[in-house]
């Protein structure tokens, strides 16, 4: 029997097993929301913004390591979304949007609410389609899957015109896909591994690298398991903070501009750096020409064409990071080492010395310090919440003064950077987590970008919490702007911002404020306790620094301690 294109797709994505999909409709694809609404199996989100709608379902893939979905109009609908696609892209976070098109027939016409979203979204989606015939879009829904969860993860757009949903044609589920021109490289190579073991019986100061990647592949117990049989300290990128416990001995923090001390010590005087996951951004390695020289390289990863891309590596291994640990974890069960602790006693003694003489600090005084915040969330929550975060200042303290244990427990856009991601991505991680506490660390500057969303937590009973670190400024800039632009602050005081509690209370919502520095716990605690979403305003020091930091394009031992 022919059914309604709206309605083939619908049954496809519950064929995918899809339960959640963050949108907002509007003309173009009308009829498959008139669809979507009859579904018993899967729940739609209606956000305030298209671009909520994305990081929503970034926020949502994250935590549950399922692909998140979104569905949202053509024409403005769909651009609205780029920002978000293309955070999920740099980041490798697998995804399905759903934009709707004009007619066919009207395609290239200028007609109304048309966008070449195709073209739009090519260079930030792992690969994207535009379907013009109705036979196809259920084999097109299948592949988009397929892609965004395989190899290298990321988003997939699938641009479907209104005449193609409106069209009839049999659906039939379809099978399990292999693509003749797609086949990601899962096993690595064995004979390349047993290099790597050759390499780790002769190294003296080893370092574990980590990155994103063993977050998305699962690998975080063959990674502990790995770094321990082989004692080697482990640091991991923004995206790979979880992959391995902040309360392990051997854990040395995060690498990079705004990484610790021992860690960027660490990589510069490794003789055998092991790479897992990562794709050496600009903001880990600092100035490439002198990135962790006194080293022989190991790069690990699914994308053959991350290897050697930033970075020269000595020993490449393409191939997914669970399996490739699994592989080297049952090589190094053959070996003999016993007498492993002993010979990485003076490595081990070295970073200690780093730790205690460099560590993390600040001074909180009378004024509330936003490191202090952090560090609270982190003491009364003990490390059982899901934290997002926007970007900027927020963002790094968060990285630094709350220890995460577990993977898919923080949620930041690493790659593109986002200002506004953080609210959305807690909405999103808080549907698919709705027994956890999700909490969006954020700027004043940065949660005024997506701010609405507030309305959304209210209509879906999700009780996200937003603690503020309010300093009047758009901080990050304002901190480069006073190391290296002799402080003038250009644009970058926010005199005038909303009563942030006063907001919180329009929108239906608990809001809290803390002035102080003994009102901070207090603020906390009553908003743990609250089963609504909380806006907590914490007025803190204005012109405090995120430190350590390394000046953009400097060697990573060139850093501005406090």
């Amino acid at each position: 029997m022919k059914i309604k294109g709206a309605e083939i797709l619908i049954k496809a994505l519950e064929d995918e097993g899809v339960e959640i999909i963050f949108g907002f409709p509007g003309g173009a694809v009308i009829d498959i929301y008139d669809e979507l609404i009859k579904s018993e199996k899967i729940k739609h989100i209606l956000v305030r913004h298209e671009q909520a709608a994305v990081h929503a379902a970034d926020g949502y893939a994250r935590a549950v390591s399922k692909p998140g979905v979104c569905l949202v109009t053509s024409g403005p609908g769909a651009t609205n979304t780029v920002t978000g696609i293309a955070s999920a892209y740099c980041d490798s976070i697998p995804m399905v949007i759903l934009t709707g098109q004009v007619n066919t027939s009207l395609i290239g016409n200028d007609a109304f609410q048309e966008v070449d979203i195709v073209g739009i979204t090519r260079p930030c989606t792992k690969h994207n389609y535009l379907v013009k015939d109705i036979k196809d879009l259920a084999k097109t829904i299948k592949e988009a899957f397929y892609i965004a969860t395989t190899g290298r993860p990321g988003p997939v757009l699938v641009d479907i015109p209104k005449d193609v949903v409106q069209a009839f044609a049999e659906y039939k589920p379809l099978k399990a896909i292999k693509m003749r021109s797609y086949n990601p490289t899962y096993e690595p190579n064995m004979k390349q591994l047993g290099r790597v073991v050759e390499m780790i019986k002769n190294a003296k100061r080893p370092l574990i690298f980590g990155g994103g990647g063993i977050i998305l592949s699962r690998a975080s117990k063959e990674l502990i398991k790995f770094a321990r049989k082989i004692q080697a300290p482990v640091t991991t990128t923004l995206m790979g903070l979880g992959a391995y416990p902040a309360s392990d001995p051997l854990w040395l923090g995060m690498l990079g501009m705004h990484g610790t001390y021992r860690a960027n010590m660490s990589t510069a005087e490794c003789d055998l750096l092991i790479s897992i996951g990562v794709r050496f951004d600009d903001r880990v390695t600092g100035k490439t020409s002198t990135f962790a020289s006194k080293a022989k390289i190991v790069h690990i990863d699914i994308d053959p064409t991350s290897i050697s891309k930033n970075i020269a590596v000595h020993t490449p291994i393409v191939g997914d990071c669970k399996i490739s640990l699994e592989r080297l974890n049952g090589l190094l069960g053959e070996e003999d080492f016993k007498g492993i602790k002993a010979s990485r006693k003076s490595w081990l003694d070295q970073i200690e010395m780093w730790k205690s003489t460099k560590p993390l600090a600040y001074e909180q005084g009378d004024i509330i310090k936003p490191q202090f915040v952090v560090e609270k969330i982190f003491e009364i929550t003990k490390g059982d919440a899901i934290i997002t975060t926007e970007v900027g200042q927020n963002q790094m303290w968060a990285a630094q003064f709350y220890n995460f244990d577990k993977p898919n427990c923080f949620i930041t856009s690493g790659g593109l950077g986002v200002m506004g991601f953080g609210l959305p991505a807690a909405i999103g991680a808080q549907v698919a987590c709705p027994d956890k506490l999700v909490i969006d660390i954020a700027g004043d500057g940065s949660i005024q970008m997506n701010i609405q969303e507030m309305a959304t937590a209210m209509q879906f009973n999700l009780p996200v919490k937003i603690a503020i670190l309010n300093n009047g400024y758009l901080g990050m800039v304002r901190q480069w702007q006073e190391l290296f632009y002799k402080k003038c602050y250009s644009c970058t005081e926010m005199s005038h911002t909303p009563d942030f509690v006063k907001l919180a209370e329009a929108f239906g919502a608990v809001g809290l404020r803390a002035t102080k520095p003994e009102e901070v716990v207090p603020v906390l605690k009553k908003a743990f306790a609250s089963d609504k979403p909380v806006i907590m305003d914490f007025v803190v020091e204005r012109e405090e620094g995120v430190y350590p930091m390394v000046p953009s394009g400097a060697d990573i031992t060139e850093m501005l301690l406090v």
